[in-house]
């Protein structure tokens, strides 16, 4: 009796110890945090609120979980909180809808004012990747990845902030209002953006082994699919980014 018990302590001592070791060949868990450099695309057509847009900047942070399939491949999944949207300055396009349901006959589909806007979109995204190691070295790896990644809309900004007049034209010969006046407006339009998106995310970097786990610095972005207004008269637009990134991976 004695022996057969202490037979199974010593198969099941072993059990947890060849799991454990296991485990730390093969899972990293870990932390990243950065800078997201996101920018808005015209998604196609001539609707001029899609065009205009430049860089922002934003923050870029999350979760990362890696399994090693062998010494070159792993699978990495992320969950990230991701800055998107981007900025104009100067010239830029108003759907006339914005101010009245009903215009008069022969009123623009469009008017142009000439001031600083930015469109800050937050989400929660989940890329999952694949991810492709060369050794640099005895312990230090380059890495290439790339994969989908599905996004929810967490919080939806519009900013402005300048003086301008009203134009009915693009060129701005055709004043609409006796005078400039202040335009200075922050705007929540998360009910005007599709809640989800879902694109490709990518990146290249190195990983440097320390105790314990290894320190990841990565450079890579992001593109949507899904153009992100409901309403096709405020634009068609594809969110993307360039990030940035220092990460933390630890060994189980």
């Amino acid at each position: 009796m004695k022996k057969t018990f202490y037979k199974k302590i010593i198969l099941a001592g072993m059990l947890l110890f060849s799991i454990k070791g296991l485990a730390q060949k093969k899972f990293l868990l870990g932390i990243k945090a950065g800078l997201d450099i996101p920018n808005l695309t015209a998604g196609g057509g001539d609707n001029p609120v899609s065009q205009g847009w430049s860089s922002r900047l934003g923050p870029y942070f999350g979760a990362v979980a890696e399994y090693a399939v062998s010494k070159k491949f792993a699978l990495q999944a992320e969950l990230n909180y991701s800055s998107q949207g981007g900025k104009k300055n100067g010239k830029q396009a108003i759907p006339t809808s914005n101010f009245t349901n009903n215009p008069p006959p022969g009123t623009p589909e469009y008017v142009y004012v000439n001031i600083k806007s930015q469109t800050r979109l937050n989400y929660i995204e989940l890329p999952v990747m694949a991810k492709l190691s060369m050794p640099i070295g005895k312990a230090n790896t380059f890495f290439v990845m790339a994969g989908p990644y599905f996004g929810y809309l967490v919080a939806a900004k519009e900013i402005a902030r300048g003086t301008s007049n009203v134009y009915a034209d693009e060129n701005e010969q055709y004043p609409l209002l006796p005078q400039a006046i202040p335009l200075d407006n922050t705007q929540d339009v998360k009910s005007d953006i599709k809640k989800f998106n879902t694109g490709i995310q990518g990146g290249i970097g190195v990983s440097l082994r320390v105790p314990g786990g290894s320190i990841m610095l990565t450079a890579g972005g992001n593109y949507g699919f899904i153009p992100i207004q409901k309403n096709k008269n405020n634009g068609q637009n594809n969110t993307g980014a360039a990030n940035i990134t220092i990460g933390y991976l630890l060994r189980l």
